[in-house]
């Protein structure tokens, strides 16, 4: 009888993301290339021009360095906190994956907010540990009640809590103080925040302020930021403590050298993240106008993506998709009545309108 895997391995789920699925598009008869990705929620500028200097200096012929040390040292700068509080990983679910092999293990309970990412979920169950019967966020805009969360922190005292800000499908943005009062509610739990859509929020605050706590992993995605989706990276900030603790578990070379090249490169590029979220919000304001005049209803968000009611998502996607334009099905986060769309360049979102309003996919 040949080797069984983990019991809690084989209940596991496959995890379910945006982003083009090659073979249902060709056998769709549609080619790949073509398609116009609103189920991703990228930077649709792409990357800044010297991405392409950055990438044919990377040396390839050594291993890369495992920690990353110049693109730690940059990112300190940028944040104004020490290098000890950083640490490089291969995009943000990298370190949420870290976070659960060095925090969580069998009969650990852990908290995460629903709907949200679920990764975090897999990441934990990975680990073998318990997910918390997890508060929804409730009322017509999907919004978590954060003395909720408080609440339950208190009474269930997790290991850990997943809180990612802006929310991702929803959009709601936290404020500081929000945050704080969840620090300060039990601070035997570590909360991971994660930040991956934070750089296209326009009133945004600054989470490195608070890397002097011990309970707090902030994570952030550069592949958000700048387009970097086929490359892979992203970084934490936090305690020393805690990223020395990340560190024991990260794999050894886990960063290769392109990718800390280019992480050099963007931070280097002046202005072209808020260049780019401007042109991003006047195109989002553009698309949630059009989509509430043709009587779709629409989910107000702070971030670079929001949720709209179609009744039947899955049908929703399929007509789009055999037009050239795939959104998110949300019935992996919980929502078979919504999907997301992570906004685009204004010319795209002009194209997306008018193939809804041909395909006669809006039920009345």
């Amino acid at each position: 009888m040949p080797p069984l895997p983990k019991p809690h391995i084989v209940r596991l789920p496959h995890g379910v993301h945006g982003g083009i699925d090659f073979a249902e598009v060709e056998g769709l008869g549609i080619r790949p290339e073509s398609v116009v990705d609103f189920s991703v929620c990228t930077n649709p500028f792409g990357p800044p021009p010297s991405v392409r200097k950055a990438l044919m200096s990377a040396n390839l012929v050594c291993y890369p360095d495992s920690r990353s040390t110049m693109l730690r040292r940059a990112l300190a700068a940028y944040f104004n906190v020490s290098e000890g509080n950083v640490l490089v990983a291969s995009g943000s679910t990298d370190i949420i994956r870290m976070a659960a092999l060095a925090y969580a293990g069998p009969g650990d309970t852990i908290m995460v907010p629903r709907p949200t990412y679920g990764d975090y979920e897999i990441a934990c169950r990975l680990a073998g540990a318990v997910v918390l019967a997890r508060p929804r966020a409730g009322g017509k805009n999907l919004r978590l009640s954060p003395s909720d969360v408080i609440s339950l922190l208190r009474r269930r005292r997790p290991r850990l809590l997943f809180l990612c800000n802006p929310n991702n499908p929803t959009g709601q943005y936290l404020s500081r103080e929000d945050v704080g009062a969840v620090l300060d509610a039990f601070p035997e739990t570590l909360v991971v925040l994660d930040e991956a859509y934070a750089a296209f929020v326009a009133e945004r605050w600054s989470s490195a302020a608070f890397t002097d706590r011990r309970n707090l992993l902030v994570v952030r995605s550069m592949t958000k930021d700048y387009a970097l989706a086929g490359l892979r990276l992203g970084y934490a900030l936090a305690h020393r403590s805690v990223i020395s603790t990340l560190e024991r578990v990260q794999s050894p070379w886990s960063v290769n050298a392109p990718a800390q090249s280019v992480g050099l490169a963007v931070l280097e590029a002046d202005g072209y993240l808020e260049k780019c979220r401007k042109r991003i919000e006047t195109a989002k304001t553009f698309l949630m106008g059009e989509l509430e005049r043709l009587g779709l209803e629409t989910v107000p968000s702070a971030a670079n993506f929001f949720l709209v009611k179609v009744g039947n998502a899955a049908r929703f996607r399929r007509e789009l998709l055999q037009r050239g334009f795939l959104v998110r099905d949300c019935a992996s986060f919980g929502l078979p009545d919504y999907i997301r769309l992570g906004v685009r360049t204004l010319p795209e979102c002009r194209r997306l309108i008018g193939a809804i309003e041909a395909s006669g996919v809006i039920e009345q």
